[in-house]
């Protein structure tokens, strides 16, 4: 067993896709792998999640240390800037893996 933040997984692969599995995880990071966006940026790039999901994912990814939540407060109106952290930036390659091969489904695999 694999423990990691107070979460146990039977395996590597298990602990990998319990951090960034799930619809929306992998495409905010795919989003923050070059840009500090605000949330209102993320929804635009992303404008079939609801804003509760995106909220919650967010969360998720901060709580795990893969983004950072940065609320500047010195004047209205609010703002949030989402950026990755060192350790998310570890997900670089492979992120940019799965984008890549998203690319080549598309390019031979998808209906023409």
């Amino acid at each position: 067993m694999l423990k990691f933040k107070g979460k146990e997984y039977p395996c590597c692969a298990s602990l990998t896709m319990g951090i960034i599995g799930g619809k929306w995880k992998t495409v905010i990071l795919f989003h923050l792998l070059n840009d500090t966006l605000r949330y209102n940026e993320l929804r635009k790039e992303m404008p079939t999640v609801t804003e509760r999901t995106l909220s919650l994912q967010l969360k998720a990814l901060e709580e795990d240390g893969l983004i950072r939540r940065k609320v500047y407060t010195s004047k209205p109106p609010l703002k949030v800037e989402y950026s990755l952290t060192d350790f998310g930036k570890t997900l670089t390659p492979l992120i940019q893996s799965i984008a890549n091969w998203g690319d080549f489904v598309i390019e031979n695999y998808s209906d023409k």
